[in-house]
């Protein structure tokens, strides 16, 4: 395949505005909102204003640093995706020397602002560095690398509650497996609109590898949040509200996987679902902090 010329029509600062997906924040949100579950149940729903700032930041640098990661593993492969093809290194309107130097400031910035955190969150976040530098290539060997990155999105509940308490305990892994398997489900929901092209191109993903049961896997998927938020709300003695806003988040579940189910659905509708997650989680996050008290 041909490789096209660098793009001069687009003001650099603007081209890597769009390598760190600023210009669709659902992406950084989702990945801030489990990271915001843990901060604000560990610590009864009242953290340290500067540490909720920490977080807030730490994921914005940590998931700048995923993208541009993600797309210098895969500047060869976006341009034959629909989706992915006006990617600023796929599409060379970036050289992979400032992807580079992208990715590098933003590991930069993480790590300062892990130096603040204690000696065991900070560790934790070394462990995450792994795991979100090679995920991109997952999809190359494994046949469901949304497990992985679903384990990375895992870190930002490990990293954020023990912020809070220093250890880790039964409802840290409790809120550990429901983002895993949130993940598994908005993220296998996302992929399903990349199919025909991973397909073609020979990479892997859940939405493949589940096939025509993707549907009933996110189902299982979401299912599984429910129960483990449930027992993490018995666990924590969460009140009222946080039952209700886990009520109106399983309706929300359960109309996706009823519109999944349906034939010929537009591709469009994946990524609105994916959107409609971030604001579920904002919903959940409401309920975990008014329920706290």
């Amino acid at each position: 395949m041909r490789t096209p010329p660098l793009s001069n029509t687009e003001p650099t600062w603007l081209a890597i505005v769009r390598l760190l997906r600023w210009h669709k924040p659902e992406g950084r949100l989702i990945l801030m909102i489990p990271a915001l579950w843990a901060v604000f149940l560990a610590a009864s729903g009242k953290p340290p204003l500067p540490l909720v700032g920490t977080i807030v930041l730490g994921t914005l640098a940590t998931s700048a640093a995923g993208c541009v990661v993600n797309d210098l593993w895969d500047r060869d492969i976006d341009p034959q995706v629909e989706r992915t093809r006006e990617r600023p290194l796929a599409s060379r309107a970036l050289s992979v020397k400032v992807g580079l130097v992208v990715a590098t400031v933003a590991m930069g910035c993480a790590a300062v602002l892990a130096f603040y955190l204690n000696a065991l969150t900070f560790w934790l976040c070394v462990a995450a560095v792994p795991v979100i530098l090679l995920y991109p290539g997952a999809k190359r060997v494994f046949p469901v690398p949304q497990l992985v990155l679903s384990i990375a999105w895992g870190f930002a509940v490990l990293i954020s509650w023990s912020a809070v308490t220093r250890n880790l305990s039964l409802p840290t892994w409790v809120l550990w497996g429901a983002t895993v398997l949130w993940t598994l489900g908005f993220d296998t929901v996302y992929a399903m609109s990349d199919r025909e092209d991973d397909r073609r191109i020979g990479v892997n993903s859940s939405a493949l590898f589940f096939g025509k049961y993707a549907p009933v896997a996110i189902g299982i998927f979401f299912f599984g949040t429910v129960i483990l938020l449930g027992w993490l709300g018995l666990i924590l003695q969460l009140h009222l509200i946080f039952w209700i806003c886990l009520a109106f988040a399983t309706v929300g579940w359960v109309w996706q996987c009823i519109r999944l189910g349906q034939k010929d659905l537009p591709n469009s509708s994946y990524g609105e679902m994916f959107r409609q997650n971030v604001w579920i989680g904002f919903i959940l996050l409401s309920g975990m902090i008014a329920g706290s008290f």
